[in-house]
């Protein structure tokens, strides 16, 4: 693909005064005009406001036609497919699956209130912050439930102690009898199991839901300037879940799990404004083009909590465009504050250190902290180290706004898609007409897609079916 410009309407000149203007020092003004364009340049690289919110509506709505035949457990798409921050192939889809008929809960739950047939768990928090053991209270009738009983062991009190590295390992050993000689083996890494389906890879984390009412009401009842009420109440409401993965520094993770708020943090992330959710896209590109971690020393969970963090300590009409440089600038001093000392409170949970044992070397330390001081220190120009924005500064306008078109109209496309061959598989659907129109359709972008790429001097394979005409045209779009 040809390098796309900043502006729809910027001329050559403009262009060169753009480039020009982000290799040199500058007045507030200034920074605030390159703020504008990169928020712009943004929208065209598939992280605007549009497609973010279609993006969460057509995940919502495809994890609602997979419940429809799911029985085993409740699916739910989480991580930056569910924000809408990431194309269809961007990155790993995170899928978290909910056990059916077991629950854990925090002490002082009257069980009572909990159906008969549910099992239930009694959470332990006495361990790291942000982490438990579970005691089982009740066996449940729930057939669902079944797979657990492999995974308790006595805790020497006479205590049915259910854990997590026993069940991952039941849970892993399934799932590889189950595509045995049709693929890879799986392999889990941490409390999650990739695989891979028609060419995207997920990750695939096993839960088990968790009632803890007393945690979700200290981080509602801080004070704070963000979310607003009405959300607060939401993500109150939609609860938590524990997934199997102790605190990487104890001697006894493999008996510990996690306490997670994927939904409630689904929500959040869905309420940042425009200008707060490109800069959470351009912090993750600058940890992935600069920084370039190995072992997930930082991780995009990380990030997440620098963006909420910010947000939730500063008026949300701050975070305008013309503002996205300082905001970008302040979230890095985060980063580097967080690199230095190794400690940054989890968002939910502030006791949990998310840099805790994370692996991060003294000599990687000081190398990240000063990469980050220097990238500060470069003012505006520091979105030139990330190859997608810089190509479209110093490219023209034109092709850019055209394929960003293109993107967003094939990727909406293929939600569509597969929307309805979901419904189909489920029910007894009569829209296969409509799938083959659909399919038409991408074949004609493609056909159109190949005709411009050649003019703007690219190369374009021969792919035989829409699929794969589809994900040549977004790995081009990338």
């Amino acid at each position: 693909m040809a390098e796309g410009g900043v502006d729809r309407c910027m001329t050559e000149t403009d262009n060169v005064s753009t480039h020009s203007s982000l290799n040199s020092r500058h007045s507030r003004d200034d920074i605030e005009g390159v703020s504008v364009q990169v928020c712009h340049i943004m929208t065209l690289l598939g992280y605007g406001e549009e497609i973010r919110r279609r993006r969460v509506e057509l995940y919502r709505k495809s994890d609602m036609f997979v419940n429809a035949g799911f029985l085993p457990g409740t699916f739910i798409t989480a991580g930056s497919k569910a924000e809408g921050l990431t194309c269809w192939n961007e990155s790993d889809s995170d899928r978290l699956i909910l056990l059916n008929g077991v629950l854990c809960v925090e002490a002082g739950i009257n069980l009572q209130t909990i159906p008969d047939d549910i099992q239930v768990y009694r959470m332990d928090t006495r361990v790291y912050p942000g982490h438990c053991r579970m005691l089982r209270e009740r066996c449940g009738s729930h057939t669902s439930n079944l797979r657990l009983e492999h995974a308790l062991c006595d805790d020497g009190k006479g205590n049915a102690l259910l854990s997590s590295g026993l069940w991952l390992d039941d849970i892993e050993q399934i799932l590889n009898r189950l595509v045995l000689k049709s693929g890879p083996p799986f392999k889990r890494m941490g409390p999650s199991i990739p695989c891979t389906n028609l060419g995207i890879n997920y990750d695939l984390v096993f839960a088990i839901r968790c009632h803890c009412p007393s945690i979700l009401q200290r981080w509602a009842q801080r004070s704070r300037l963000w979310p607003p009420p009405e959300v607060v109440h939401k993500v109150v409401s939609l609860g938590s879940v524990v997934t199997p993965v102790g605190f990487n520094g104890s001697e006894y993770k493999y008996l510990e799990w996690r306490i997670c708020f994927n939904m409630g943090e689904t929500e959040i992330v869905t309420n940042l404004n425009m200008v707060q959710a490109k800069l959470y896209v351009i912090l993750k590109m600058i940890v992935k083009e600069v920084l370039k971690p190995s072992n997930k020393e930082i991780t995009s969970y990380v990030l997440k909590n620098i963006i909420l963090w910010q947000a939730e300590r500063n008026p949300s009409e701050m975070f305008q465009e013309r503002n996205l440089i300082h905001w970008l600038h302040d979230a890095l001093r985060t980063l580097r504050t967080a690199i230095s000392s190794t400690q940054l409170p989890y968002y939910m949970i502030p006791e949990r250190n998310l840099m805790a044992a994370c692996g991060l070397q003294e000599v990687q330390q000081r190398k990240w902290v000063a990469d980050i001081t220097d990238m500060i220190g470069e003012g505006p120009r520091v979105v030139m180290r990330l190859p997608k924005i810089r190509q479209a500064v110093i490219g023209h306008p034109e092709p850019l706004l055209w394929f960003s078109r293109k993107r967003m109209e094939i990727e909406l496309l293929m939600f569509e898609l597969s929307s309805r061959f979901m419904r189909c598989s489920y029910e007894n659907c009569e829209s296969k007409i409509t799938m083959v129109e659909i399919m038409r359709h991408i074949d004609e972008i493609f056909s159109e897609f190949s005709i411009r790429m050649i003019m703007e001097g690219g190369t374009v394979y021969d792919v035989k079916d829409s699929y794969s005409r589809y994900m040549f045209m977004l790995r081009v779009l990338m």
